[in-house]
Order: structure tokens, then C-alpha cells, then sequence
């Protein structure tokens, strides 16, 4: 067993133990903060880590970031490889490698309001996760299924999440 597989098991099990001895550790709360700059970009505060965003000229901006779509992406396939990663440790499913792609398809009319009828956001976004290893197909294909179902960025996609925003002024 690889030292980065066995550390996901005790990763997993730590956390076990914790939310066996009180569920309250379960409760994990991720924060981000925005400040707006230039004509659209932003700079993001995410814990330790600073990401900036733009959107290319065509949508206002210099083209200087990834565009807040882009990020969506990148969160999407990101955790799709670590879910992928914990999920076949826990299932004991070899994996040599994992490579993913995606691209999402977006109707900017939605966005501009120049139809209110047109969604903002993505109409559809198509992902394509290449795993190599020993294992048959029907493994892989069961590891696919704990990943659909336990993906926390796929989650937020499939699945509505209240969202309560607040707005102050000065």
C-alpha cells in the first residue's frame, strides 16, 4: 500500500473516531472573503490562500484570472480526484492514475439579463475522469458510483443549497 493511500485510511478513521465520540465534528465550516477591483476582477481570500478572478473582454474584464466559471470547474474536477482517491482507498480499489477534464456550456444572455429565461449559470456541464490501473472495469465503475454519490462540489451541483445573502451598505 502506498504511503499516500494509508494515509487517507487513517485520515478517514481519525475522523471517524471524532464524529463517533461527538457528531458536532463533523461540522466543518469553510469561509471566503471578495474585494472587487479593476473593471470586474476580484481578489479572493480563501484561509492562508489569496486566488484572483477575472473575465475576459468579452465579459468586461482583461482576461488577467481564471473567470468565476473557470473556478467552478477547477472545484468541480478537484474534488472529483480526491473523492476518487479517498473512495478507492476505502473500497481497497487500485489506482494507478486519474486524470479528469470538463467543460460546461454557458448561455451569456442568462447573465446579461438579455433573457430572463435563459439561465445564468451553466446549462450543462460534461466531465470525463480517465482512472488506469489493474482493476476491471465493474471496480471502477463501482468506485464511479461512491464518487457520484459523495462528491462534495457534485453535491452542490445536483442538489439545491439554501443560500442566504445579506447585503450592508455604508
Amino acid at each position: 500500500m502506498s504511503t499516500a493511500l494509508s494515509h487517507l485510511g487513517s485520515v478517514t478513521s481519525a475522523t471517524k473516531e471524532a464524529v463517533d465520540a461527538d457528531p458536532k465534528n463533523a461540522l466543518v465550516v469553510f469561509k471566503g472573503s471578495a474585494v472587487a477591483h479593476d473593471a470586474v476582477a476580484s481578489t479572493i481570500a480563501l484561509g492562508k490562500f489569496s486566488v484572483e478572478v477575472d473575465e475576459p473582454p468579452a465579459l468586461g474584464g482583461e482576461n488577467a484570472a481564471a473567470n468565476p466559471v473557470e473556478y467552478y470547474l477547477a472545484s468541480l474536477l478537484s474534488c472529483q480526484v480526491v473523492t476518487y482517491r479517498v473512495w478507492a482507498d476505502k473500497l481497497g480499489i487500485v489506482v494507478d492514475d486519474i486524470t479528469a477534464r470538463a467543460e460546461g456550456d454557458l448561455d451569456v444572455r442568462g447573465f446579461f439579463g438579455f433573457d430572463d429565461d435563459v439561465r445564468a449559470g451553466f446549462g450543462e456541464v460534461r466531465v470525463v475522469v480517465n482512472v488506469t490501473g489493474p482493476e476491471t472495469r465493474e471496480r471502477y465503475e463501482e468506485l464511479q458510483e461512491a464518487v457520484d454519490a459523495h462528491c462534495p462540489v457534485l453535491d452542490l451541483t445536483r442538489n439545491p443549497t439554501p443560500v442566504h445573502t445579506t447585503l450592508e451598505t455604508a
